[in-house]
Formats: structure tokens, sequence, C-alpha cells
């Protein structure tokens, strides 16, 4: 566990924002709460958080929107509790930035996985002499070391999920890696919803790449292999 992460719930349930302050607090975290989207856009102009917990079913606006709203300028990773079997909730969230999703009602441990396998993400650079420090995909470059994706000078904003991503197919240019795997790096559970969950973070950050992302050149799809970084060579890139 992160000692001292600061996490925002929000919730508009008073009773499940309770439980889930106080048994946050006695596994070690800072727990901030609010109740709605209003409240927490008025929390979040003073005080940026390690990870943000929203609930998708709420008065007003709901967790996707805010999700997108918060995608626009900050990074901070968001997890979205979902109704059970509302998949279609579960894709728009991820759609929208979000970086995993859990099914309400949960056991608590459970959530405690979650959140302690979505801060330990956190981006980290890889130490391997072999990688090149920048690799060039088409009209943006990758920096490894410092885990931005530019264009020009331009620094285009990767959510947590999409930052590890890049660093785990970085580490690997020109391997495939299957979906399993790359759920396994993640540090998710396995299964079909997880593995459907990265499709969706890879369709997110071929948007962020690819020039046209329905034909990649970069982020490839590897039949029956996986997904592969194909970077071009330091020289051919195309500016």
């Amino acid at each position: 566990m992160i000692p001292d992460a600061h996490l925002l719930i929000v919730d508009d349930d008073e009773r499940i924002r309770s439980l889930l302050q106080k048994f946050l607090m006695r596994n070690g975290f800072l727990v901030t709460a609010a109740r709605d989207a209003g409240h927490a856009r008025r929390i979040l102009l003073g005080l940026d958080f390690d990870l943000i917990i929203l609930d998708v079913m709420m008065p007003g606006e709901d967790g996707v929107s805010l999700t997108k709203h918060l995608r626009e300028t900050r990074n901070s990773p968001i997890l979205l509790l979902t109704a059970r079997g509302e998949t279609a909730d579960r894709i728009l969230g991820l759609e929208a930035g979000a970086d995993d999703y859990l099914a309400k009602p949960f056991d608590p441990k459970e959530l405690l996985l979650r959140i302690n396998a979505i801060l330990r993400r956190a981006p980290m650079p890889e130490e391997n002499l072999n990688i090149p420090k920048v690799m060039y995909l088409g009209e943006v470059r990758y920096d490894v070391d410092r885990g931005e994706l530019l264009q020009g000078e331009t620094r285009i904003r990767l959510t947590a999920t999409e930052s590890h991503l890049m660093r785990i197919f970085s580490s690997t240019p020109g391997v495939p890696l299957s979906r399993t795997s790359l759920v396994a790096q993640l540090g998710r559970d396995g299964g079909q919803a997880q593995e459907r969950a990265v499709d969706v973070q890879i369709t997110r950050l071929r948007r962020k790449i690819e020039s046209d992302p329905k034909q990649p050149r970069y982020l490839q799809t590897v039949r029956g292999a996986g997904y592969m970084l194909a970077p071009a060579h330091r020289h051919s890139h195309d500016n």
C-alpha cells in the first residue's frame, strides 16, 4: 500500500459513504467524501487525490459524466462503482477515462485489493538499457524515461492505466503481448470482463497515438497473439 495515499469517495448513499470512509481510514488511507458530483467538483478545486472512487448512479450528474469532466484536466486514477450487470455503464465509464470498475454489492476487501492494484500502477521508470530513450510513433513520440507521450512540444494527457500500458509495451517493442498477459501486468484479476476492459483501454490509447485509429500502424493487433507496439525507426518518423 502507498502510505498516506489520499482517496476521494463520491457516493450519494450516506451509509455506504460513511462505511467506506471508516473502512479505508482503518486501512491507512486519508479519505475525503463527497455526496454528489457538484460537491466533488468543489472539493477538487482545491485538492488533488491519488485515487477517486465514483459511484456511477447518482442524482444530478452521474459518475460517467463526472469522469469525462475530470479527464479534461487531471490524470488521477478513477475507480467506478457500478450496479451489477450494468455492462453498458462499465464500457461507457472506461471509454470516458476510468481506470477500473467494481460491481455493487462488493466485499470491502475486494475494493482494497483494487485500490492497491491501481496505486501500484502509478508511473515508475522502467530500467532496461536496450530500450531507446524515445520511440517514434508517427506524429507522436514516447519518452521512455519520463513516461510521456508528446506531439511536438505538447504533452498528450494519459490516464494512469494508459500510462502503465505504454510502459509495458515500450519495455518490449516489437513483441506481441496477449490480453491475459496485459491484464496480469496491470495487476488485475483475470477473466473475460478484464480482457474486454483492456480492449477498451487500447482503443482509447490508439486515438491518442494513431493518425487513423481504425488502421493502427504503431499499436498493432497481432492475430492470435495480442497487441504489439511497433515504433518507427528513429530517422523515419513522419513529421
